[in-house]
């Protein structure tokens, strides 16, 4: 058996039955195999395993196991980023396209990985800094998105955006979204974003409900900065999110810049593997809708 991962990490809501019974499982399977497994001390006591300190995870940890959605996934992204400790996501959501491995393929899947028997990918990271005034600077990362979006207020948001130093656009809206190719199936996606293969480098913009119909997104390379900037009235704000985290409020005196990050993270997947798989799935490209409703109004009954 390959030994590169002598010491895994289980992460996920353990309070949600769905992803608890996995968790046991896939704990038990481990200890069996003699691999070293940590979890957070917050985890349900069942499991058997060693529990650690959050801030311990990526240090002591060759791989973390994430079970749940994509939002396990970016929380265990966010531990692991400045170690590149790699993931592997099993999925207990519904949406996911991070958690790629169902629980009845995890064990094989396991087996598979800890045989050496993988694919590692590598995905862009965001860096965003907002920029005070006195020139403080707040800074953090992420794996899918930064939001722009309008901060306790009916009203739209005004601002403008800078790519590489060269006027843009100004928009009027309810904010903006700068994501990465994973980030492209998530909120933006649903903003009417394009999806971008993982593998590419580069970042797309994304208005959310703009004003104007002819605001479309538009994707450029990783390599140019985005700086995003608000304008009149000088007593508006808005909200900067990082993956769904608040970054900070944006008002009429800062700036907001985006680029990519040196730092990368790395998932791990078993073999078999396809992207354009799980987008069928996910989507369902290629099914009759009138099946598919059939069948979930008989789902629901």
């Amino acid at each position: 058996m390959n030994k590169e991962f002598r010491t895994i990490a289980i992460l996920g809501r353990h309070e949600d039955p769905h992803v608890a019974e996995p968790m046991a499982t896939l704990a038990s399977y481990l200890a069996k195999a003699e691999i070293e497994v940590i979890a957070l001390e917050s985890a349900a006591t069942n499991l058997t395993v060693r529990f650690v300190e959050e801030e311990e995870i990526a240090d002591l940890a060759d791989l973390i196991v994430a079970v749940g959605g994509d939002g396990t996934m970016l929380y265990a992204a966010d531990l692991a980023r400045e170690h590149n400790v790699p993931l592997l996501g099993i999925n207990r959501g519904r949406l996911g396209f991070l958690a790629d491995v169902t629980p009845d393929q995890m064990l094989q899947s396991i087996d598979n990985i800890l045989n050496g028997k993988y694919s590692r990918e590598s995905r862009l990271l965001l860096d965003a800094n907002l920029v005070k005034p006195d020139g403080s600077v707040i800074t953090t990362s992420a794996l899918n998105d930064i939001v722009l979006q309008r901060h306790r207020t009916g009203r739209m948001v005004n601002f403008e955006t800078s790519i590489d130093n060269k006027y843009v656009n100004t928009h009027s809206g309810d904010g903006l979204i700068i994501a990465t190719p994973t980030g492209s199936t998530a909120y933006a996606l649903s903003c009417g974003g394009p999806i971008i293969e993982p593998q590419l480098d580069a970042i797309v913009v994304v208005p959310v409900c703009p004003h104007t119909l002819s605001n479309r997104p538009i994707v450029v390379p990783a390599t140019l900065e985005i700086e995003v900037k608000l304008i009149e009235p000088i007593d508006t704000q808005a909200e900067v999110t990082a993956d769904g985290h608040s970054l900070g409020t944006l008002t009429a005196m800062d700036r907001l810049l985006i680029s990519s990050a040196d730092h990368r993270i790395t998932l791990i997947h078993p073999p078999g593997h396809d992207f354009y798989e799980i987008l069928r799935s996910k989507l369902h490209w290629g099914q009759d809708s009138r099946i598919r409703n059939s069948s979930t109004e008989n789902e629901n009954r």
